[in-house]
């Protein structure tokens, strides 16, 4: 079920700016258990939305390992974005465009936990994400540790990289590049936008993506390249479904992440997670490498590392459910026997 929160007292920003009132907007679903047991909060990824049920199909859904007969399932839309949550264009208020002011990552995990005190949510027994999502999650993890029991951290990094900045940065510039982006206007900077969602694509997939399922089979071609006319046309699909300016300031709350942040060292804060903690990766994944993910696991007390394989780089996170869920269901199944075995010797 769609619902807004509205958070009406100023919302202070880890840059120091506030918002004078805060919006979010999510979904609920299923209900909760006899004894508040069973919530699942999923952190969705750069562009996504809050009906995660729409886009993480094959792990959420009504007949998928997380399902609402068994459990109560919420996602809200990230802070900055364009699906009802407060951002730079909003559909109530006045739209303040490339004059939003920089949102972190830490930001949206705080926006996360209002909603969580809203609903009257005391603890998460699964909080998981992937990407953005992920780093959201473990940002969330590191301050509240006591509200996690078990954490799920999908294709995601301590610190964003250099190397995911210069990305981010490359987009950016793209969309700044398109004049109409300055006239403040709800679709300024689209063609912009359709040119980063090109680069952004690059470092979803990876060379082996693009050679299986973009490669011309007309030997004698000159134009119009299969592999072309795929980049035009997702970005035309994205910009048909969000907004430049909400991209702007997603990318950059990307480039902000950094757990380590006024913590001492990325180490030091890892060592604040408390929840039973599963780290997986991609190994075909060059925006969110592996070693990015053994770094979490190493320095997350009791965490389990799991590394699948996908054709579709980091993409995977998305497509590859299948796998996904069978580690997931593994996790969530030992950890509930140790559990037992531990209220048992408790006894």
């Amino acid at each position: 079920m769609y619902q807004i929160y509205q958070h009406t007292e100023p919302f202070l920003l880890e840059s120091g700016r506030t918002l004078p009132h805060l919006q979010i907007a999510y979904h609920t679903y299923g209900r909760l258990n006899s004894d508040a047991s069973n919530v699942v909060w999923v952190c969705h990824a750069l562009t996504a939305n809050s009906d995660v049920f729409d886009w993480w199909k094959g792990l959420f859904g009504e007949n998928d390992l997380f399902n609402p007969d068994d459990y109560f399932i919420v996602c809200a839309n990230n802070l900055g974005s364009c699906y009802g949550t407060t951002g730079p264009v909003n559909e109530q208020g006045k739209s303040l465009f490339a004059g939003f002011p920089l949102v972190t990552i830490r930001d949206m995990a705080q926006a996360h936990d209002l909603l969580r005190r809203h609903l009257g949510i005391e603890k998460i027994a699964v909080l998981i994400g992937g990407s953005q999502g992920g780093q959201q999650a473990l940002e969330w993890a590191i301050a509240q540790p006591e509200k996690v029991k078990q954490l799920i951290l999908i294709a995601t990094n301590a610190r964003h990289s250099a190397w995911g900045v210069a990305f981010n940065e490359s987009q950016r510039l793209a969309i700044k590049a398109d004049r109409t982006y300055y006239g403040n206007t709800p679709d300024g900077g689209q063609k912009g936008l359709c040119a980063a969602r090109g680069i952004a694509l690059l470092s979803y997939r990876n060379y082996e993506t693009y050679v299986t399922t973009q490669t011309d089979t007309e030997e004698d071609k000159l134009n119009d390249y299969k592999a072309a006319s795929y980049q035009r046309y997702q970005g035309e699909k994205l910009v048909n479904r969000f907004n430049a300016y909400a991209y702007v300031t997603l990318t950059n709350a990307m480039d902000s992440h950094h757990v380590g942040r006024n913590r001492g060292s990325l180490e030091h804060a890892l060592t604040g997670i408390t929840a039973k903690t599963l780290v997986i990766g991609i190994n075909e994944d060059i925006l969110f490498p592996v070693n990015e993910q053994v770094f979490l696991a190493e320095n997350i007390k009791g965490a389990r590392l799991e590394v699948i394989h996908s054709r579709y780089g980091h993409d995977g996170f998305l497509i590859e459910t299948r796998a996904i869920s069978k580690i997931i269901a593994g996790f969530l199944e030992n950890a509930a026997v140790k559990e037992q075995k531990h209220i048992i010797y408790s006894s």
